[in-house]
């Protein structure tokens, strides 16, 4: 299971982000400014493109994490931000129910707090 955070925000300017060759989804603007931001705590990847929007991994405490951002226009120049943290799992892991991730992961609660402290974002909210 992976956690989503959603918030809106009009700081990006997402048509300066590289072309998504898969499908024409923004979110690399947000993964480009997370890779800033957390500099010196966490190291970001660079991003790459998926079908859903751009991800990048990153390694937190010996375990891996994918994160992941889209982007959809709501009211120009505003959208909605779509921020997911997966964790990844090994398949015993998976098998025997062990090391889920919760809302309570200290990965997801470090980025939550990134992302709500950003007083250019509005509606953070996270499932």
């Amino acid at each position: 299971m992976h956690q989503v955070i959603t918030f809106t925000s009009s700081k990006f300017d997402v048509t300066k982000e590289d072309e998504n060759p898969i499908n024409p989804i923004y979110g690399q603007s947000l993964l480009f400014w997370l890779k800033e931001k957390v500099s010196g705590k966490v190291e970001l990847e660079q991003p790459e493109a998926e079908d859903w929007g751009w991800y990048t991994n990153i390694d937190w405490n010996g375990r891996s994490y994918l994160l992941g951002a889209s982007a959809t226009e709501v009211n120009h120049p505003e959208y909605e931000w779509v921020f997911q943290i997966e964790k990844h799992r090994t398949l015993k892991e998976k098998l025997l129910g062990k090391n889920k991730q919760t809302e309570n992961d200290e990965c997801f609660v470090f980025f939550k707090s990134v992302l709500q402290s950003e007083p250019e974002f509005s509606g953070v909210t996270s499932e």
